[in-house]
C-alpha cells in the first residue's frame, strides 16, 4: 500500500520538505551581492583624503598643490556645500611626496629624419578634501592662496553628488530587504500552516494501486476473515442488508496475539473495499500539549464524513484507549481527552453514519469498558493463532514468493510448528531461503525448513562456543535426564530430538513436538510434565554427586505450572476449585496493585506447602525412574557427547537395544570466515555470575 499521491504531492506543496529551494538559493545569492555593492560603493566612491585644515595649510606653503597650467586662471580648487548642510568642502589635488617627474620619449618626424624628444610629466597626484567654514577662515584662506597663486572657483551646491551618494549606498539596501522578505515569505506562510494544522489529523487515505493485499492473501484465519467480509460486502450493497433492517457495525476491534495478522487483515480490507480507506496509528493521537489528540480525532472523523461511506483503520488503539483512571500517578489528561472525543464520535449525540472504525490491538484488558459497547465497537473479532491446517495454507502462501525443491512437503512443516503466528512461520520461510542461498542450493529443502523452524523457535546454533569438556558432559546428562523421562511417561508429547549443542542462550535443548494442536491440558499431562522438567536436575545429581545453576530455568518453568494447577486450574485437592488471586493473561499494573488480594495469609501459606509439594512430588518420581534406568542414561549422554545432536529414533533404539544401531553423521566444526582462528575450550563453571538464569533450558 502506499500513501495517495495527490495528497502526497499537495504535502509536498505546502510544507515544502522535500526538493531544494533553488529558488530561495538564488534570491539569497542576488541579496548578498547587492549588499555587497552597496559595501563596496560606500567604501571605495569617495576616493579622496579628507585633510584637516592645518595639513592643508602645510601642503600649500610646501607648493604641493596640483596646478594644471592649462587653466586662465588655474582656478583648480573647488568649494562646494552640501545640501542641508552649513559646512562646506575644499576640494583639489595635490602631490603627496613632492612633484616627481618622469621623463617620456616620444619620436617625432622631422623630413627624413626622426627625432627623440624628452618630455616631463609629473605623476603621482592624489585627490584631497578640507572641511573650511569661511565665517571664521575667509580671510586666512584668501591670504594664504593669494600667497601661492592659487584660486577658488565659484560656490557650488553638490546635490547631484549627495543624492548619487544616497542612492548608491541606501537602494542596495533597499532591494536587499525586499527580496529578503520574497525569500522568507514561503517559510514564513509554511510555518504559520503548521502551526495551524498542528490539530490536525495524520490519518493517511490509503492507495490499493501498488501491493494490493486482497483476502486471498491471507491465510489461517478463516473465520475472521468471515466476519470482516460481511463488512465489505455490506459496502458493496448496503440495500442488501437495509432491507432487513439491519445496521452495518460502528466499530470492530481486531483482538490477537502479535503477529497473527491483524493488520494484514486490515490492509485485505482496504484492497478489498471500493471506498476510502484511512490508516493511523493509536500514538499519532497522543501529543505533549494537552487537546491536541482531541483535535485530531475530530477532524479525522471530520475527514469521514466528508468522504463516507469510508473506513478508519486504528492500529494499536491501546495506546489511547486504556481504561481511565488507572495507572500510577493518575491518568494522563491528554490521552483521557482523545478517548472522551474518540468517544463521543464513535457513539455520541451528533454521530452520523458512513464512517467505520477498524481497531486492532494484542491488549483488550486495558481497554475502556465505554470503549468496548455495543454502539461503538459492536464487534470483537479474536484472530487466534493458527490450527495446523492455517499453518500449512499460511507456508503455502509464502512459499510462493521462493522456489522450494521437488519433494517438499509444507504439512510435515506445519505440523512441527505448533503455537507458530502467522508472522513467525513468515520469518520461517525467509531463514530457509537465507540458508539455502549461503549453502549455494539452487532451491530450499526439507533440510533448510527445518533448521529454520528450530532457528526461529530457539535460535541459532553456536557450534563455535568454547565450551570444556566437564560442561558438555554435565550438558549431555542434562540433556539425557530430560530425553529419557519423555520415552518413559505416558502422558508426554513426543521426542523430536535431542542436542548439546548451545542454541540461543542455553547450552542444550531437548525438544518436543505434539502429534496435535492441544488446546487444553489434562491433570496427568501436567503431572508428567512436572517430573521431565526435574529430570535434568536429578540426572546431574544422580551422575555428579552435585547440582549447577543451569537448571534454574526448570524451576522457574515448574513453579510457574504448579501455581497455575493450585491458584487457576483448581488441580489441588487439598484447596479446592477455588481461584486464588485475580489472574489475566497480561497484567495491568494499576489495576493490579489496586486490588486488594482474594485471600488470607494463612491460604497464602497453604498455597506455598501445595507448590512445594507438587514440585517434590515430581522430583522423587523422576529420581526413582533415572535411578531405575542408570545404563540407558549414560548411553543417551555418551552419544550425546559423540555425535552432539540424536533424534527421537536414537533415543528409542538406545531405550530398546541399549545402543544406537543406525547413527547420525559425524558433526563437523562450522566454516569461520577467512582471518579467523578457532577458540579454544577455557575450564569454566556453568554456573552463571550475577544470579542471571542459567543454562541450559527447559526441555
Amino acid at each position: 500500500m502506499q500513501e495517495d499521491e495527490p495528497n502526497q504531492n499537495n504535502r509536498r506543496g505546502a510544507g515544502g520538505d522535500s526538493g531544494f529551494n533553488w529558488k530561495g538559493l538564488i534570491l539569497l545569492s542576488v541579496a548578498m551581492g547587492l549588499f555587497g555593492l552597496a559595501i563596496w560603493s560606500k567604501t571605495f566612491s569617495d576616493t579622496s583624503k579628507t585633510l584637516t585644515y592645518s595639513e592643508f595649510k602645510e601642503i600649500v606653503a610646501a607648493g604641493k598643490i596640483h596646478v594644471d597650467p592649462s587653466a586662465e586662471p588655474p582656478k583648480i580648487l573647488r568649494l562646494k556645500q552640501r545640501d542641508g548642510s552649513s559646512r562646506q568642502y575644499l576640494s583639489g589635488w595635490y602631490w603627496p611626496d613632492g612633484k616627481p617627474v618622469v621623463s617620456v620619449r616620444n619620436e617625432v618626424q622631422e623630413g627624413d629624419e626622426k627625432a627623440t624628444v624628452v618630455s616631463p610629466v609629473t605623476v603621482g597626484d592624489k585627490e584631497f578634501t578640507v572641511p573650511v567654514i569661511l565665517e571664521y577662515v575667509g580671510d586666512d584662506l584668501k591670504a594664504l592662496l593669494t600667497k601661492n597663486g592659487l584660486e577658488i572657483s565659484d560656490l557650488q551646491t553638490d546635490s547631484d553628488g549627495f543624492g548619487v551618494m544616497m542612492m548608491s549606498f541606501y537602494l542596495p539596501i533597499f532591494i536587499l530587504l525586499v527580496l529578503l522578505y520574497f525569500l522568507f515569505r514561503h517559510q514564513i506562510r509554511a510555518a504559520g500552516k503548521g502551526a495551524m494544522s498542528f490539530g490536525k489529523s495524520r490519518a493517511k487515505l490509503m492507495s490499493m494501486d501498488k501491493n494490493r493485499v486482497t483476502f486471498k492473501d491471507v491465510a489461517g484465519v478463516e473465520e475472521a476473515k468471515e466476519e470482516l467480509w460481511e463488512i465489505v460486502e455490506y459496502l458493496r450493497d448496503p440495500k442488501k442488508f437495509q432491507r432487513l433492517g439491519g445496521r452495518i457495525p460502528k466499530g470492530v476491534l481486531m483482538v490477537g496475539s502479535p503477529g497473527t495478522g491483524k493488520t494484514l487483515l486490515a490492509r485485505a480490507i482496504a484492497g478489498e473495499a471500493d471506498v476510502p480507506f484511512f490508516s493511523i496509528s493509536g500514538s499519532d493521537f497522543v501529543e505533549m500539549f494537552v487537546g491536541v489528540g482531541a483535535s485530531r480525532v475530530r477532524d479525522m472523523f471530520e475527514q469521514g464524513k466528508k468522504s463516507a461511506p469510508c473506513l478508519i483503520f486504528i492500529d494499536e488503539i491501546d495506546a489511547v484507549g486504556r481504561h481511565r483512571g488507572h495507572g500510577l500517578g493518575g491518568g494522563h489528561d491528554e490521552r483521557e481527552q482523545t478517548l472522551n472525543a474518540l468517544l463521543v464520535e464513535m457513539d455520541g449525540f451528533d454521530t452520523q453514519e458512513g464512517v467505520i472504525i477498524i481497531a486492532a490491538t494484542n491488549r483488550p484488558d486495558v481497554l475502556d469498558p465505554a470503549l468496548l459497547r455495543p454502539g461503538r465497537f459492536d464487534r470483537e473479532v479474536t484472530v487466534d493463532l493458527p490450527d495446523v491446517n492455517g499453518r500449512e495454507e499460511i507456508l503455502r502462501v509464502h512459499a510462493k514468493k521462493v522456489r522450494l525443491a521437488e519433494g517438499v512437503d509444507l504439512s510435515t512443516v506445519a505440523r512441527g510448528t505448533p503455537g507458530y503466528s502467522g508472522a513467525e512461520l513468515a520469518n520461517v520461510i525467509n531463514e530457509a531461503a537465507l540458508l539455502a542461498a549461503r549453502r549455494g542450493l539452487k532451491a530450499i529443502t526439507q533440510a533448510e525448513l527445518e533448521e529454520a523452524r528450530d532457528k526461529v523457535r530457539w535460535g541459532k546454533e553456536r557450534r563455535s562456543l568454547a565450551l570444556s569438556e566437564k560442561d558438555k558432559e554435565k550438558t549431555a546428562y542434562h540433556e539425557a535426564g530430560h530425553a529419557i523421562l519423555l520415552v518413559l511417561l505416558e502422558n508426554t508429547d513426543p521426542l523430536h530430538k535431542v542436542t548439546i549443542i548451545p542454541r540461543g542462550p542455553s547450552l542444550g535443548s531437548t525438544m518436543w513436538l505434539p502429534e496435535q494442536d492441544k488446546y487444553t491440558q489434562r491433570k496427568s499431562e501436567l503431572l508428567d510434565q512436572l517430573v521431565v522438567i526435574m529430570g535434568g536436575r536429578v540426572a546431574e545429581e544422580i551422575v555428579f554427586g552435585d547440582v549447577a545453576s543451569g537448571a534454574s530455568g526448570d524451576i522457574k518453568q515448574a513453579t510457574q505450572i504448579a501455581r497455575k494447577m493450585v491458584c487457576e486450574w483448581g488441580m489441588s485437592e487439598a484447596l479446592g476449585m477455588v481461584e486464588y488471586g485475580d489472574h489475566q493473561e497480561h497484567i495491568f499494573l494499576g489495576r493490579e496493585m489496586g486490588s486488594p488480594r482474594n485471600y488470607s495469609e494463612a491460604t497464602a501459606q497453604q498455597i506455598d506447602m501445595e507448590v512445594k509439594r507438587l514440585i517434590d512430588t515430581a522430583y522423587g518420581h523422576a529420581t526413582d525412574l533415572i535411578q531405575t534406568n542408570r545404563d540407558k542414561l549414560d548411553a543417551i549422554a555418551k552419544g550425546l557427547l559423540e555425535y552432539e545432536t540424536l533424534d527421537a529414533k536414537h533415543i528409542h533404539e538406545i531405550m530398546e537395544a541399549g545402543r544406537i544401531l543406525n547413527p547420525p553423521s559425524s558433526p563437523t566444526p562450522p566454516d569461520l570466515p577467512s582471518g579467523m582462528t578457532q577458540r579454544r575450550p577455557v575450564e569454566k563453571s556453568s554456573e552463571n555470575e550475577g544470579g542471571l538464569p542459567g543454562v541450559p533450558a527447559p526441555a
